[in-house]
């Protein structure tokens, strides 16, 4: 699902080239006033910002000139006078997001507010590798076809990705659902094929902003994002900054001592193997329950009352619960948010709930992730737009106050 809207075809405007400091300066407060407030006259910026109203004019004039602003009504003023009020020009520039997974590769382009202009999504191709640079490559021009979004004008992109990206060799390792992404600089590729600049993260990190930006975890500064489902993994944001760690790896909890023997040789990951969907499933079996059953359908049955999925599910809470527990004693957040196919279900959520009280971790407050099977494509805009606003005007948009709006078109998919 998408939707396309009438966009201009000419070049996307530029910044002049390193404009004298104070310059800067005026452009950067004037054009966090107008992302924080929205259309703004010249006398209110000049009032929000502190700079004088000659300054003010000459540069909201300037901005205008080069293609950034433009005039989008009229604020009434004193006596019956108004004036002009002035916005981002939507259209001025684009940022490209990408979700890819193993299952599914969904991406979407947003306009420099933050809104979707169009989104698409298809299975991965199952050759991995090079196979899904020339498939990212494919869908980009199937965006910029299908919306009418002129290329030049679309100028950052981000993805978020299994596994954790190599920052020496632009390898992403542990990412076994992608097959071949370990035996190539994805980087560098992915960078080529789109010809933008480009940054990737991993998916859960991304996932836990898109909840910052505009999900469950709007306005908290310290919270850890737990994405169960296939796979596992966490995202953690403290302070109001994302935390990527020395080599990119913070969060990956995949081999967290928990739930199994850590030093197992056959181990690929403690914690991983005890509570994904897979480990569910082989549970549940394990206590007696049908084989052959998918994850909704063990969930159909707990709400049916079979004693093997009720087991099934409560031993999976319960290991969950050690992972907080053990994030709660290291971060001290103020909230988790449950996502994934599996952590977001509300069975899940309320099992979880109830086990913190009884493990005594009242005032941790769990909720269950908003943006479901998109918080990675979510955070992966707001990365994007982040970018963009800090290297076109210095302005950091990576702020709760500047979020990601209208996000349309698409549908969750599991995890």
């Amino acid at each position: 699902m998408s939707e396309i809207r009438e966009t201009k075809s000419s070049p996307a405007p530029r910044r002049a080239q390193a404009p004298p400091v104070a310059r800067q300066l005026s452009v950067r407060a004037i054009m966090e006033t107008i992302l924080r407030r929205g259309p703004t006259s010249r006398a209110e910026l000049a009032k929000h910002t502190g700079l004088s109203r000659q300054t003010t004019t000459q540069v909201v004039l300037e901005l205008e000139r080069e293609g950034w602003l433009q005039v989008s009504g009229r604020a009434q003023g004193p006596i019956g006078r108004s004036a002009p009020t002035y916005d981002l020009d939507p259209q001025a520039a684009y940022v490209l997001g990408i979700q890819l997974e193993g299952s599914v590769l969904r991406m979407a382009l947003a306009d420099i507010r933050g809104r979707v202009v169009i989104e698409l999504d298809e299975p991965t191709d199952p050759k991995g590798g090079m196979a899904v640079v020339a498939q990212v490559g494919r869908v980009f021009a199937a965006l910029i076809g299908q919306s009418g979004v002129s290329r030049e004008r679309v100028q950052q992109a981000s993805m978020g990705s299994p596994g954790v990206v190599d920052p020496k060799t632009g390898h992403i390792d542990i990412a076994p659902s992608i097959p071949h992404l370990g035996e190539i600089n994805v980087v560098d590729a992915m960078r080529h094929e789109l010809d933008l600049p480009l940054t990737i993260e991993n998916g859960v990190k991304l996932a836990a902003l898109g909840e910052l930006w505009q999900g469950a975890a709007r306005g908290a500064d310290n919270f850890v994002y737990f994405g169960i489902g296939s796979g596992v993994g966490m995202g953690i944001v403290a302070e109001g900054r994302l935390l990527r760690g020395t080599r990119g790896a913070a969060g990956e909890v995949a081999f967290l001592p928990t739930g199994g023997d850590a030093f197992s040789p056959s181990a690929d990951g403690a914690f991983e193997a005890a509570v994904n969907s897979a480990a569910m499933v082989r549970r549940f079996e394990a206590y007696g329950g049908k084989p052959g059953l998918t994850i909704a359908e063990i969930f159909v049955s707990l709400h049916e009352g079979d004693a093997h999925a009720i087991a099934a599910i409560d031993e999976t809470s319960r290991i969950l619960v050690l992972a907080i527990a053990a994030a709660r004693a290291i971060i001290d957040p103020q909230l988790i948010v449950l996502g994934g196919s599996v952590g977001r279900r509300p069975e899940m959520v309320d099992r979880i709930r109830a086990l913190m009280h009884r493990a005594s971790m009242n005032g941790l407050t769990v909720a269950p992730s908003l943006l479901a099977g998109r918080a990675t494509l979510v955070g992966a805009l707001g990365e994007a737009l982040d970018r963009l606003h800090t290297s076109l005007f210095g302005v950091d948009a990576a702020r709760p106050e500047i979020s990601l709006t209208n996000l349309t078109g698409g549908s969750p998919v599991s995890d």
